[in-house]
């Protein structure tokens, strides 16, 4: 991998969704600048294994790095070797917890806090529902600290015709929050269609004109 690869941390902890974290990886496998530093807390392995039938072996071969999440003196705890970002997909209430209250008691939280520190993108994929006030606390506490919550909702805009169709909408999206390109989800044209947009954008629609109330 070429030393100006843009480093981007990938995380999977213990809340539902591992095929989120997953896709990513697999996604940004096609991207020749990008380097993944992959993190499974052992929350996010029982996930693998329960929802996708995949162990920890067979993803961490999708990442060009592995780290144990144990390893607090792994490159990603320091502030000194730079990324592009982290993705912590999904985020457990435990993680988003931690991260809210600066506990770098792992090397997951560790990672998140390095990126708050140096104002590097950190986007977590928080997932619980229904939601009680510590939750909704601790996502105002990261998002105040500059982290961008991103709970994987799925849009149904563009019809998906499978999981895999919300899957990759969302893990778009979260390629476009880094500041990558991607076309998993193509922007949204309008109703109507925009002629000037994208090729292949979607035809104009019979739709009625606004009124104003």
């Amino acid at each position: 991998m070429s030393v100006s690869a843009q480093r981007i941390v990938v995380a999977i902890t213990g809340a539902t969704g591992a095929i989120y974290g997953v896709r990513l990886l697999e996604v940004l496998r096609d991207y020749a600048a990008v380097e993944t530093h992959l993190l499974i807390s052992p929350a996010g392995v029982m996930n693998l294994q329960h929802e996708l039938d995949r162990d920890r072996a067979d993803v961490e071969a999708l990442a060009d790095v592995v780290h144990n999440p144990r390893d607090i003196g792994a490159t990603i705890a320091s502030g000194s070797f730079a990324t592009h970002g982290m993705v912590i997909a999904p985020c457990s209430m435990r993680t988003l917890a931690a991260v809210a209250h600066g506990l770098s008691d792992n090397l997951i939280t560790r990672a998140a806090d390095v990126c708050l520190k140096e104002r590097r993108r950190l986007i977590m994929m928080v997932r619980e529902t229904p939601l009680n006030l510590a939750h909704l606390r601790n996502m105002t506490a990261v998002t105040e600290m500059g982290a961008i919550v991103f709970p994987p909702v799925p849009g149904f805009y563009q019809k998906p015709a499978s999981i895999a169709d919300l899957v990759d909408h969302t893990v778009g999206r979260v390629i476009d929050t880094l500041g990558l390109t991607q076309t998993l989800a193509p922007s949204w044209p309008g109703l109507r269609g925009d002629p000037h947009g994208e090729a292949g954008a979607a035809p104009a629609r019979n739709v009625p004109a606004p009124t104003q109330d």
